[in-house]
């Protein structure tokens, strides 16, 4: 076995190895391999010469679209994720084929190719997926079959293997035959390195000398006999982040919040979007450069022992809850509903006013002397939020986890064998069924995409939190991302709409009576929802407490989802 090729820079890792026609998998393992994926989009500036597979595109990933380099996409999510998820302009007219052809699936699926791809088999197969937006298309990776082992004989899909040429990863370090630490939470795992036909390029923060790896062995999770080509790149997973627990001397950093929300508002215009990629990626100097231009004193202010904002009690903040206030606050008090009434002892929560519901439902569990372990997608298990970090994958909530796995683990092991499961999600649109659009607007306009919401909503039982708007509840959602047989309750910041069965019809069976919002129940359904539903047996909710307002508010001090 030959030890890979030590590139001097990210930009000759790349003039290496990647050739035009090659399908690249950018490795999403927490740690993002952002200077390689900026090295691409150099490399193949306008040449739509690429196909490419990462289970979410967003802040850094843009690169890729305003480079032009990509032809085809394979992804789960295409949008922002910072400070709150929303659609990102770039992509509003995905669906027609710009900036390129897309090809999409939920996450646990996704990773699932991957896994097929990389033990051989012929195929994947799910119980999901069908009858929904996620299906549509897909005529030459996924088929349909009835499973042999149901009495039922109910529909299965196989699923293609997904093989890319070269697997892109970031890592910790890494010994001069390849050997590539990484740390958990692990998401898509090293999956897609054992999948690609080629082999792997990998980028790390330091290359070290072989008894460093040999002591921690364990941490390695590509393994060198993968390895084709490898370099240094400090701070190479930038603006995302990187844990390191000190190995091999290289210090971890958290995600770069102001980074992420710049590129997210530069985005939103193709002037301003044009001048981010001048700025940051069309660089001559390459990631020095980049690095340069961060500076070093911003790159001390990553550390991961950095604290997260502590502000004292604003008394210009409004002693009356907000809108979106109410909403997460009805979120949580139906969330901890459904925990006490069916013992649900695990919440997993999509990204948005979901998971600052599940997280708030789970700490008031607690207090009451109730335990729930709260889950995230890319492998977070057990988790304890740190208050003043609402990014639902920041680093600074991996302390004190019960487990770090990956999604397989999270999102099959976790629910879909776990009937005591609660989800937690959002939605775009929502019908009268319970089905869920996060994929495109009824005028053709891109949303984002599923990302782990589907394999949440096609295997556990589910609470939806969404804000009022007509447009939002709609008799028939213009497309189905997730279905709508395991939704359980709809949480509006006037009241939730609740049903026990999936073939029982939704009712509104709380309602919150507060200023500024509709007077009857009957007023909330006409004027913030396009449901027929029966309103005639509603409770009062109780007006929100100072006590929720408080830890809702010392959990998001800075008020993103205020």
């Amino acid at each position: 076995m030959s030890n890979p090729v030590v590139a001097r820079s990210v930009d000759e890792l790349v003039a290496q190895h990647v050739r035009p026609g090659m399908h690249l998998h950018f490795a999403v393992t927490m740690a993002r391999p952002n200077a390689l994926i900026n090295a691409v989009a150099r490399a193949f500036y306008g040449t739509g010469a690429l196909t490419v597979s990462m289970a979410s595109v967003h802040s850094s990933a843009h690169a890729l679209a305003l480079s032009g380099a990509v032809q085809k996409m394979i992804t789960c999510f295409l949008g922002e994720t910072y400070p709150t998820p929303r659609p990102c302009p770039l992509y509003r007219d995905i669906l027609t084929g710009t900036p390129y052809e897309l090809e999409l699936w939920s996450l646990l699926t996704f990773v699932q190719r991957l896994m097929a791809g990389a033990t051989g088999q012929p195929s994947a197969a799910t119980s999901s997926l069908l009858g929904t937006h996620l299906a549509d298309g897909k005529n030459d990776t996924l088929t349909v079959v009835r499973d042999p082992w149901s009495l039922s004989g109910r529909p299965t899909a196989l699923l293609r293997p997904l093989r890319p040429d070269i697997t892109v990863v970031h890592g910790v370090c890494a010994d001069r035959r390849g050997n590539v630490v990484l740390l958990p939470p692990h998401g898509e795992g090293a999956w897609a390195a054992f999948a690609a036909k080629k082999g792997v390029i990998a980028s790390v923060e330091r290359i070290v000398e072989e008894d460093v790896i040999a002591w921690s062995s364990e941490r390695v999770l590509i393994p060198g006999q993968r390895v084709i080509g490898l370099c240094e790149s400090p701070h190479g997973a930038h603006p995302q982040s990187l844990r390191t627990d000190s190995l091999g001397k290289v210090h971890g950093y958290l995600d770069d919040y102001q980074f992420l929300a710049d590129t997210a508002d530069a985005c939103r215009d193709p002037h301003t979007a044009r001048a981010w990629f001048r700025e940051w990626v069309d660089l001559p100097g390459g990631h020095a450069e980049y690095l340069e231009r961060l500076g070093g004193k911003r790159l001390v202010g990553l550390a991961l022992d950095t604290p997260p904002p502590r502000r004292a009690p604003d008394t210009a903040l409004p002693v009356e809850p907000t809108r979106s206030e109410t909403l997460i606050i009805l979120g949580v008090r139906a969330v901890m509903r459904e925990v006490r009434t069916h013992g649900y002892d695990t919440v997993l929560a999509g990204i948005g006013a979901s998971h600052m519901a599940a997280w708030l439902a789970a700490e008031q569990l607690r207090l009451d002397g109730v335990d729930v372990a709260l889950v995230a997608e890319l492998g977070f298990y057990g988790v304890t939020p740190c208050h003043g970090d609402v990014f639902l994958f920041s680093q600074r909530h991996t302390r004190g986890a019960q487990q770090l796995a990956g999604i397989p683990e999270a999102l099959g092991g976790l629910v879909a064998s776990n009937e005591r499961c609660l989800g937690v999600l959002a939605a775009a649109e929502i019908d009268t069924h319970g089905n869920i659009n996060t994929s495109v607007l009824p005028d053709g306009r891109w949303i984002t995409g599923s990302g782990g919401a589907h394999d949440i909503a096609a295997s556990a039982d589910c609470v939806v939190v969404a804000p009022a708007d007509p447009r939002r509840y709609v008799r028939r959602v213009a497309a189905v991302t997730s279905p709508g047989h395991r939704v359980r309750t709809v949480v509006s910041e006037f009241g939730a709409f609740r049903r026990e069965h999936a073939d029982d019809p939704f009712r509104l069976t709380t309602f919150l009576s507060r200023e500024g919002g509709p007077a009857t129940p009957g007023d909330a359904v006409t004027t913030g929802t396009d449901w027929q539903v029966d309103y005639s047996e509603t409770v009062a909710e109780e007006p929100i407490t100072n006590k929720e307002l408080a830890l809702l508010r010392s959990l998001d001090p800075e008020g993103h989802y205020r």
